[in-house]
């Protein structure tokens, strides 16, 4: 572990802050979606280190931040030339519960480090070549292929498959190797369970102490059908409210559907959030064959006006977006006003499957 956090970690909430307040923030899109782009085989993701591992290893997208460095610079490149003002390292199962897969849990810390210092060279390369403009490294931390919250067995509906001890220990050493590698921000993204966003952020919290700084910490949820819950059954509002012991720099939602589906549940968490909100839709709905066919044009049509109304101050693309999609948002929220965190009246707020406010 380094011995201080860098002075961009020092500066990164004011750095961040300041920027929201300029305009809405805009992350990358998908990072899977321009890695099948390359095509890649069972070689390329082994590499030469890891010719001979016991397992099949294709599909290991966060190992490419060892075998294939390059090619996963080059997407942060695209989305950074394309707009982008925050980029989510290439992280999102690398933790040692999701790595177990292909045995490679031991891995876990070194492809957290390794992934945000390729991010890290990215950014500050943008940086270099146009310094008018902030860009950011969003440590990116996905929900685990488990959940605390349910079984897995239909026959055993008090069995779970992970506890939230073991959740808070993986994710504590993904979120230590993010901040070494030079993270600016965490983004706990994904979310499907909220016990275990609650671990991930507990987790983040033991890191920080350890690391003696706070970094900016970002919440995205996602939602199971058009009623608007997660899959632990929370409603949007009741999702945020449980999250504000964290005291995010900002709560949302990501993936699950196209703008249109996701519009009002992203409205309605920032009815509840007296801190920014993040909103990161897929472009559409996918199609017969699994695939997003929503246009750059279509995909920022309908985010602008989410922006014009206010309802989000950082917006990017999930499933299906690519840096055209990045960039044709780039001109379609161009000046337009971020969203001004309301004054929430301080009162009793509960949250369980619903929301509670006293009245």
């Amino acid at each position: 572990m380094n011995a201080a956090p860098s002075e961009l970690q020092r500066t990164a909430h004011d750095r961040l802050e300041a920027a929201c307040r300029d305009a809405v923030l805009l992350l990358d899109g998908a990072m899977g979606t321009m890695i099948q782009r390359h095509g890649l085989g069972e070689a390329e993701y082994r590499g030469e280190r890891f010719a001979d591992w016991s397992t099949d290893l294709k599909g290991n997208n966060d190992l490419l931040v060892l075998t294939q460095p390059a090619i996963i610079e080059g997407i942060h490149k695209a989305y950074l030339d394309a707009g982008s003002d925050i980029v989510e390292t290439n992280t999102f199962n690398a933790q040692s519960i999701s790595m177990a897969d292909y045995a490679m849990e031991a891995l876990s810390h070194e492809i957290n480090v390794e992934a945000a210092k390729v991010a890290r060279r990215a950014v500050d390369a943008s940086m270099a070549a146009d310094p008018t403009r902030q860009r950011f490294v969003a440590g990116a931390i996905g929900p685990t292929n488990r959940t605390a919250s349910i079984s897995p067995d239909v026959d055993n509906p008090g069995y779970r498959n992970t506890t939230f001890e073991a959740l808070r220990t993986a994710y504590k050493e993904q979120a230590l190797g993010l901040i070494e590698g030079g993270c600016d921000c965490l983004l706990i993204e994904t979310i499907f369970d909220t016990l275990n966003a609650k671990a991930a952020g507990a987790a983040v919290l033991d890191a920080y102490e350890q690391w003696g700084i706070e970094l900016p910490l970002l919440i995205s949820g996602t939602i199971t059908d058009l009623s608007g819950r997660n899959l632990s059954g929370q409603t949007p509002e009741a999702f945020a409210i449980s999250m504000q012991h964290l005291k995010p720099f900002a709560i949302g939602l990501n993936c699950a559907f196209g703008a249109e589906q996701l519009r009002g549940p992203v409205a309605d968490i920032g009815r509840m959030a007296s801190c920014r909100v993040i909103a990161y839709p897929n472009a559409g709905l996918p199609n017969e064959l699994g695939e997003y066919d929503e246009t750059p044009e279509e995909f920022s049509g309908k985010l602008r006006s989410w922006a014009s109304e206010g309802l989000v101050n950082i917006m990017g693309g999930c499933c299906g977006s690519t840096p055209e999609h990045v960039a044709a948002l780039r001109a379609a929220v161009q000046g337009v006003t971020p969203r001004v965190p309301p004054h929430i009246e301080p009162r009793l707020r509960l949250s369980g499957l619903e929301p509670f406010v006293a009245a």
